[in-house]
């Protein structure tokens, strides 16, 4: 069981944390020293806290690992194989295009706090879950791998960086090249049908970002909408 921390020490680890994310978001190499610095304490204090470079940084990223691993939770749960991956991957870039430390703690070889391995291991088994069930519907090519995901989605986030838009158009621009990855990803469709035909099936319509609506039939499969 974890002792909870005095009033006086969560509060300086509440400045500590918020003070790393400051250095990461403005493309400072994180450095406890520095940290110290800004928030007005001992280095020692910062090593209290945490004792290297890599837990700080993971403790800085873990709000939005915890995210990812809800939209993955809701995505699993989606009763469109399609949709519920490609939402998942969306959300996965967005949060690799605006969030610094997510990088380099999911690139890591190793951990430096349990939770973080177990975030990890958690959106890898969701990733490959979705894919897996996407395939399985026929909506995704059969040649395409679990591990194809993450390099291609790391190639993404690097294009966005060379692009280099300004902060408020990073997810836009991610969007558009996910969107363009995704056509390429989605096995062949079949012919497009109408929304009276979509309806007698006992299809529902859905949005599809930048790719118009389709029709999510009850087997799990989507068709164009005519």
């Amino acid at each position: 069981m974890t002792t909870p921390l005095r009033k006086d020490a969560a509060r300086n680890r509440e400045l500590i944390v918020a003070a790393a994310r400051g250095l990461v978001d403005d493309g400072t190499p994180l450095q406890l020293n520095d940290v110290a610095r800004r928030v007005g304490v001992g280095v020692g204090t910062v090593y209290r806290h945490f004792p290297t470079t890599e837990a700080l940084l993971e403790t800085v990223a873990a709000p939005s690992l915890e995210a990812l691993a809800a939209y993955g939770k809701e995505a699993l749960a989606n009763t469109d194989p399609w949709h519920g991956f490609e939402t998942f991957l969306m959300r996965t870039l967005e949060a690799q295009v605006t969030d610094p430390s997510l990088a380099p703690v999911t690139a890591a070889a190793s951990d430096a706090l349990a939770r973080t391995t177990e975030l990890k291991g958690l959106l890898r088994s969701t990733g490959a879950a979705l894919l897996d069930n996407a395939r399985s519907a026929g909506a995704v090519r059969p040649d395409v791998e679990e591990g194809d995901l993450a390099p291609l989605l790391c190639g993404i986030a690097h294009a966005v960086d060379v692009r280099g838009p300004a902060p408020a158009e990073r997810v836009d621009t991610a969007r558009r090249y996910l969107a363009t990855l995704l056509g390429g990803l989605r096995a062949a469709s079949p012919p497009d049908v109408t929304r009276e035909e979509c309806t007698a099936a006992g299809g529902q319509f859905k949005s599809v970002p930048y790719g118009g609506d389709t029709c999510a039939l009850p087997d799990g499969t989507s068709q164009g909408i005519d």
